[in-house]
């Protein structure tokens, strides 16, 4: 069972949102709040492993909240305003749901939730090493990449651009340059505000270039040092 958190400050959205998970037979709501900070302390004293939460709330906002959260459960987001999406998904959030909510829509964040606990929960328990890839999130879809295909990742404002040497087509992915950054292994690095190439993949060097196969690179002025590092 995944023990979750409903939080919002609207009695009625709160209600509809507790039922809903009721009907969702692998969830076991641990309780509603009404704010984060009554949320926060009920993260404090047991174990939860998703969260779903509204944007707009009196004190904290959702997206505040999740921004404060040392070790991040699962979120899921709920709320009537789309404009915020982009922001969601640059907090790695499993999936933002607009208000009123269809069951099936509600379900099928669920089930996201549900993959992405089970990948968890099967690494723990084999004692498996850090893994050698990610599941992330293109469309409606978790799409699982590995690290060493990966030639280079470029940032286009809100979203990042995924390329690999097994496909043609990279995967486009909503997701801040610094949050990639730090889950990609060591052989990756930065070369520009818009850039992190996989040093294995490199196939030639100029001052302020480096190549990965045909496609030019360029290297910023404060990343420099990085190309140095390579030569030597």
């Amino acid at each position: 069972m995944i023990k979750c958190l409903a939080i919002d400050d609207e009695p009625l959205a709160l209600q509809l949102l507790a039922d809903n998970i009721s009907r969702i037979p692998f969830l076991e709501l641990v309780t509603c709040c009404d704010d984060a900070f009554a949320a926060n302390k009920i993260m404090q004293e047991q174990s939860v492993d998703l969260i779903f939460i509204d944007i707009q709330m009196p004190g904290i906002t959702g997206l505040q909240f999740i921004q404060s959260l040392v070790k991040k459960p699962m979120v899921i987001i709920v709320t009537a305003y789309k404009q915020y999406a982009l922001d969601g998904f640059a907090l790695d959030v499993v999936d933002y749901l607009m208000k009123p909510v269809s069951l099936d829509r509600f379900m099928k964040a669920c089930n996201k939730a549900k993959d992405l606990y089970q990948l968890k929960q099967s690494a723990e328990h084999n004692n498996l090493p850090k893994q050698d890839y990610m599941f992330v999130n293109v469309g409606y879809s978790l799409v699982k990449i590995n690290y060493n295909e990966i030639t280079y990742v470029e940032g286009l404002k809100d979203y990042i651009q995924i390329h690999t040497s097994t496909s043609q087509k990279a995967a486009v992915v909503r997701m801040s340059m610094k949050s990639i950054e730090e889950q990609l292994p060591a052989y990756f690095e930065r070369i520009h505000k818009s850039f992190i190439v996989n040093i294995n993949k490199i196939t030639s060097i100029r001052k302020n270039a480096l190549f990965i196969a045909d496609k030019e690179l360029p290297v910023s002025d404060s990343y420099k040092q990085v190309i140095e590092k390579l030569i030597k």
